[in-house]
Formats: C-alpha cells, structure tokens, sequence
C-alpha cells in the first residue's frame, strides 16, 4: 500500500516561551498513506502541523520532505513544494466569494488552462462549491466551509494536504460526509496528515496512527491496532 517516503520528522523540539510544546517527536509518512496524529486538546497536534507548513519554527529536530530538509523554511517555500494545509477552523475569506477562496488556493499557478481544470476537479468533487460559487463564503453552513477550506487547498495540487481537526464543530451526518470526501481524496492519490480529536473517525479510515500526550508520542502503529488498544481504548474511544 504504501509507497516511498514522503515526510519525515525526526526528534522535533518546539517551544513556545517556556513552554515545551514538541518533545522530540518522530514521525514519518509515506506516498498514499492515510496518517493521523490523535490526542487530547493541547497534545501538540495542531504544532506538529503549524511546524512542518513554516509557521511555526522548531527549536531543533529535522523535517525533511520527498528527500529534502524543509526545516524553518517559509510557509511560502512550503507551499511551492506541495505540501497544503487546512487550517482549524477552517478560516476561509468571509468575505470573498467561493471562487475567489479558490483562486487564492492556486495564487502560485500561472497556467490558465491548468487552473481550470483545477477548478473542475474541486466543483466535481463538491458540487455544493460550485452551485454556490458565486456566494460569500461566511454565508456557507459549516459543512460547506469545510469543503470549501479543502478546495482550497486542493487548488494548489498538493503532494501532502495537512488536514487539522476536519470534522469540529460538525453535526455528525456531515462529520461521516468530510471522512467519506477525506478518504476518497486519498484513494486518487493525495498522500494525508490528519490532526483530529475525533480518533474513532480518524483511526477508522487512517492506515497508520500516533498518539500524542502533552507533547510526546506515546503510541504509535497502524490505526486498525491502535483503535483496538485497550489505552486508546479508554483514553479517546470512550471505551
């Protein structure tokens, strides 16, 4: 299933002030993985990702993408390499139309033909973006705004998408329609980091887990195994 190595995190240290946020923390990715990074609020998943996409910088450790040492480069740099994230909370423009949230997802791309059929892809895949293209994207409903937020990043076509807690703040029927869209993205070949606090979800369609407490890994294998674990069990499946 899993093919060469795409992302690689070896011993990362992340502070912020005093407060050691990533305790050396190792993990690697590889192309046409599912990985998901679970754990409890202020476990450092949200870091982890904010780290490796430049905008936060780690104090030491390493991370290294298809082969080259991206560490503490700039969020821009980052995003030219193929690596795109959906942020917490989605953060879409309010105020800007859904087309343009997804023009700004390809600002680096100057082929206009390739935009296009960019754009095709995201509205097949969503077909609510593109009956609501014209919209303000603060009028979307949540659910919308997710689809909208990954759009967005799929507009930059990227080799790795960072997907940090997807499913908060969702009714539980559209939290099974993103999961659903999540996998699929995947099963077309976008490799996926996936931060996220429903770990029942998570580790239903993951191929490999880790398990962060304040700032370490505590566990780590593959999803099916962890979801099994009596630890994770009890601590995230309400077992």
């Amino acid at each position: 299933m899993s093919g060469k190595e795409v992302l690689r995190i070896e011993d990362l240290n992340v502070f912020y002030g005093a407060i050691h946020a990533l305790k050396g923390i190792s993990i690697t990715v590889n192309e046409g993985e599912i990985v998901t990074l679970i754990g409890a609020n202020g476990a450092g998943k949200s870091t982890t990702l904010n780290t490796i996409c430049g905008l936060v910088k780690p104090k030491s450790g390493k991370i290294i993408f298809e082969g080259e040492d991206i560490t503490g480069k700039p969020a821009h740099e980052i995003v030219k390499r193929g690596i795109s994230q959906v942020p917490e909370g989605r953060r879409v423009f309010a105020n800007m139309s859904v087309l343009e949230n997804l023009e700004l997802g390809a600002y680096l791309l100057k082929d206009k033909a390739e935009f296009k059929r960019r754009l095709n892809r995201v509205y097949e895949r969503f077909p609510r973006l593109a009956e609501r293209k014209g919209q303000l994207a603060g009028s979307l409903s949540g659910g919308e705004q997710q689809m909208l937020a990954m759009g967005r990043a799929l507009m930059s076509a990227p080799r790795l998408m960072l997907l940090d807690e997807p499913s908060m703040g969702l009714a539980p029927l559209l939290v099974k329609e993103i999961f659903a869209i999540i996998k699929e993205l995947n099963e077309q070949g976008t490799t996926i980091l996936l931060v996220e606090q429903n770990a029942h979800m998570a580790l239903s369609i993951a191929h490999k887990g880790y398990v962060l407490e304040t700032g370490k890994i505590v566990l780590s294998g593959p999803a099916r195994e962890l979801a099994e674990d009596p630890q994770v069990k009890a601590a995230y499946l309400g077992g």
